[in-house]
């Protein structure tokens, strides 16, 4: 096992309104202006925010900003969304077909073909990312999932594909063949440490044979159960890819 040293948190204070959902206040912030802004102008500048958050969490505002009565925030939507570079903006993107308005319009297919051609790079290695279970008993369902949501994030941006869940073994084993890349399987969980921080542990199995490779593990304490993981998911994935020598 590979164990990071402790991530420190000192004077971090976050105050996130009760009224939004989203676990990071500054795209609360951002989603709150952007959804609910009385000047065109203010709103397309909070999309353009959001689309350079690089969290998946803009995702949902942004969709909805599509919608927007403005041309101006439906163009800036459109723009942020191929910022983001979120393939889940895909299917956002593609129901706007009705779109009149040629500035969008034309925003919308920039996206479309930044995403499109994210999605068919060629991947660097295949993964199962099975979902993340806390064995903490301090995380809220909504921070879980965003959670894992960035470490999906972060593994797309490596070059990683991701498996569909419950893909049979001839399915991978096909998608290895074709692209002469790797599988491996991981498997995380959260848990409390001694001094009232989390831990992040990733268990990592080849795909889809099964095989034990190891474990990575980091942690980080001084924070709020969402802060911690804020700055954890990205950075576990980052220590797996060392660790297991992705990139070779």
């Amino acid at each position: 096992m590979r164990c990071s040293p402790l991530i420190p948190f000192f004077l971090m204070f976050v105050v996130v309104s009760p009224a939004v959902s989203q676990v990071d206040a500054r795209i609360a912030s951002l989603s709150r202006q952007l959804g609910q802004g009385q000047d065109p102008q203010a709103r397309s500048k909070a999309a353009s925010g959001l689309g350079a958050s690089d969290d998946p969490e803009a995702l949902p505002p942004l969709c909805e900003g599509l919608k927007d009565p403005s041309e101006q925030v439906r163009a800036a939507a459109a723009q942020a969304l191929g910022k983001l570079e979120e393939l889940a903006g895909l299917d956002c993107l593609k129901a706007r077909k009705g779109e009149t308005d040629a500035a969008t319009k034309t925003a919308i297919q920039t996206s479309l073909k930044v995403l499109q051609s994210l999605k068919e790079q060629h991947p660097k290695l295949y993964v199962s990312l099975v979902e993340l279970k806390d064995k903490s008993g301090q995380v809220k369902p909504e921070v879980l999932r965003v959670t894992e949501a960035r470490m999906r994030r972060k593994l797309t941006k490596m070059g990683a594909w991701l498996a569909p869940a419950k893909e049979n073994k001839a399915a991978a084993l096909g998608v290895l063949r074709k692209f002469g890349v790797r599988g491996y399987r991981l498997q995380g969980e959260i848990h409390e440490t001694e001094s009232g921080g989390l831990r992040v542990t990733i268990v990592c199995i080849s795909y889809p044979d099964q095989a034990l490779l190891g474990d990575v593990e980091l942690q980080a304490s001084g924070a709020k159960p969402e802060d911690l993981l804020k700055a954890l998911a990205p950075r576990i994935i980052e220590e797996a890819a060392d660790t297991f020598e992705w990139d070779t």
